[in-house]
């Protein structure tokens, strides 16, 4: 559901009530169930093509309930691809890319978030192949729901290049419709436990 400019407030209003119902049916499961889910969605993410071919791939370090994205980043560094990881810029409220080797290039960051030193080199995002997107909530039409930031919104739209964008989310966070705006930027397959599907060409 694509909503115009015309109505901002309402879009707000509908982004925080299904952002609150993911998000508690997101800490609902239990660490056991989330751990397995989490295996079952990176083991179908390295089988895709899209990230055997990519030479270089952005993820992000996972926190609290979300999906464990730790084994993926230690992954494709196994694998001898480029990883880049997120850094973010609070002043200019935007993510920067940096190119990482391993954990220990890594800080705590806003919220606790373990993100690049700043040292680290930075990568464009029209240098990635794939990209992980984070989210809370996902739909079958490509809108995706952060946590309202725009971060990534914001870093998508800054390049002509666009990596293929990968959404992975547990079950629970696929919804029938995710209220999206004119500058919420779609991502091009959705990988769960149980399922892949590609959404975009």
């Amino acid at each position: 559901m694509t909503v115009n400019g015309s109505s901002a407030d309402t879009l707000r209003e509908l982004k925080k009530a299904l952002r609150a119902s993911v998000l508690a049916a997101r800490e609902a499961m239990s660490p056991a169930l989330r751990k397995s889910a989490s295996e079952a969605v990176m083991a179908r993410i390295q089988a895709l093509d899209v990230y055997r071919e990519a030479q270089t791939v952005a993820t992000y370090m996972s926190f609290g309930s979300e999906l464990d994205t730790h084994v993926f980043f230690e992954r494709a560094l196994a694998d001898g691809k480029r990883v880049a990881l997120p850094r973010i810029d609070k002043p200019a409220k935007s993510l920067v890319l940096h190119l990482v080797g391993g954990h220990h290039e890594l800080v705590e960051g806003l919220w606790g978030i373990r993100e690049p030193r700043h040292d680290t080199p930075v990568a464009e995002a029209a240098e990635i192949d794939m990209m992980l997107v984070p989210g809370v909530a996902f739909d079958r039409s490509g809108h995706r729901l952060g946590y309202g930031a725009g971060y990534y919104d914001k870093l998508l739209a800054s390049t002509a290049r666009k990596p293929v964008r990968v959404a992975a989310a547990f079950d629970c966070q696929v919804v029938g419709e995710v209220p999206a705006g004119p500058h919420d930027q779609p991502f091009h397959l959705l990988v769960t436990q149980r399922q892949t599907l590609h959404l975009l060409p």
